[in-house]
């Protein structure tokens, strides 16, 4: 027990004898004792009031003297206090220096509230977003951002990708993350890429313009081989050989520039320029007669289905699209193997998907079957024949559709490649009646 509180304990019942003794000699013990008790009670009670007194109103100093375990109580409070404001310097002093962090970084930082509110930015913001940390405080960040991808963006909820806008002024260009914290806060952070654009643009331009100069000789070179070859001696094999081979060669190299230059068009021109209502049912039979002319001798089973609405998009980049990943199917599905087109579509998403019997793909190879000139295998890559280009040319056409590729495969037991479109990609009106797989 408490020193001070046996004190005031020892204290009480010492009153409380007291009042008894002078109580017999009035002959009311319980009287005598009730009195002193009473003293005791309104004494506390004076205490508390002045406790509380002193609590209200900020605890300052003096520090009252109310005597006891009372006395005990107020340094313990007083304590609290100093280890509270000691605590609160450093949290300020912290604060503080991260701030000046944030104030000192290239990139844009915005703190949003719950309700996408402005509450505090840094300086790189006013360059990069157009904001002003003192006046925009309290605005939505939606009134002073207006491109509609921002504020899609904000609304959708899923920051896993960033967003590249243009800047306040031409011809800066920022990527834009968002980072929920706290009870369901924002960090927005901006960063000035406009150099890597202008790299990336340059890219372009040299990749167009080589391609361009290159289709020009190549077709030459074509020419030339094909004249050669009619002239070439029957009975000569190696010059026979020879020219085939180096047809082959001229060949690929036409198809490599013919698809770099596919490339370059989906990246330089504008995305819902030829939008169109695609009717999905003749679109697919189109593809399945495509896959049956690439199997050729491998008579392949190409099977058709159909079912929901049509797709809004541009009928040419889709149809080069879907028609990479028909060819890439037929390719590596061995003779006699079954190759699947579908599409299903219903009020959240349209998927169309090729599934083949064929090879497979390891899991390691498949977060990288986008990338330009990537490919699995250098053998399987030369008995294919392609540019590895293809599946890129894929993800930039779903790209400017709103829409994703998603791989499924596993070594020896066939891939799926489906291409995932919104809702928005969708054509409005009653659901199309499902259409029966069928083979060709």
């Amino acid at each position: 027990m408490h020193p001070e509180l046996r004190r005031d304990l020892w204290v009480a019942l010492s009153v409380a004898t007291v009042g008894g003794l002078l109580g017999s000699v009035f002959g009311h013990p319980v009287v005598g004792v009730s009195v002193a008790l009473g003293l005791l009670i309104t004494l506390l009670f004076i205490k508390l009031a002045r406790l509380h007194r002193w609590l209200v109103r900020g605890r300052p100093a003096p520090i009252p003297e109310l005597g006891g375990l009372w006395d005990e109580v107020i340094r313990e409070v007083h304590k609290g206090d100093r280890a509270s404001e000691r605590h609160k310097e450093r949290l300020t002093g912290l604060f503080d220096r991260l701030q000046a962090a944030a104030s000192a970084m290239p990139d844009a930082m915005v703190v949003l509230t719950q309700r996408d509110v402005i509450e505090w930015a840094n300086p790189p913001a006013e360059r990069l977003l157009g904001l002003h940390a003192e006046r925009d405080a309290g605005a939505r960040i939606v009134h002073l951002i207006r491109d509609p991808a921002f504020g899609a963006y904000l609304a959708a909820g899923d920051y896993h990708e960033p967003l590249i806008l243009k800047g306040p002024v031409d011809p800066l260009a920022v990527i834009v993350q968002i980072i929920p914290f706290g009870a369901r806060e924002k960090l927005v952070m901006a960063r000035d890429i406009t150099h890597v654009k202008r790299l990336e643009e340059m890219r372009r331009h040299f990749v167009a313009d080589v391609s361009h100069e290159l289709r020009t000789p190549l077709t030459v070179l074509q020419g030339f081989l094909e004249t050669f070859a009619d002239l070439a001696d029957a009975k000569d094999d190696e010059a026979r050989s020879a020219i085939a081979l180096m047809r082959e060669q001229v060949e690929r190299m036409r198809r490599l520039v013919d698809d770099l230059l596919s490339l370059s068009r989906l990246e330089t021109t504008p995305a819902r320029a030829h939008d169109e209502a695609i009717d999905m049912a003749a679109f697919l039979q189109g593809l399945s007669s495509i896959a049956v002319a690439l199997s050729a001798e491998r008579r392949h089973a190409i099977e058709v289905e159909v079912d929901g609405p049509d797709l809004i998009g541009n009928a040419e980049e889709l149809r080069s699209a879907f028609t990479n990943l028909v060819q890439n199917a037929i390719r590596h599905t061995p003779a006699g193997g079954t190759v699947r087109l579908s599409w299903r579509a219903d009020a959240v998403e349209g998927r169309f998907a090729v599934i083949d019997t064929g090879e497979g793909i390891a899991e390691r190879h498949i977060p990288l079957l986008t990338e330009r000139f990537y490919r699995v295998g250098s053998d399987r890559a030369r008995a294919s024949g392609g540019t590895g280009l293809g599946l890129a040319i894929v993800a930039q056409v779903l790209l400017r559709h709103d829409a994703r590729l998603v791989v499924e495969s596993a070594l020896g037991f066939g891939s799926t490649f489906t291409c995932v479109f919104p809702s928005s990609r969708l054509k409005t009106g009653p659901l199309r009646s499902p259409v029966s797989p069928s083979a060709v």
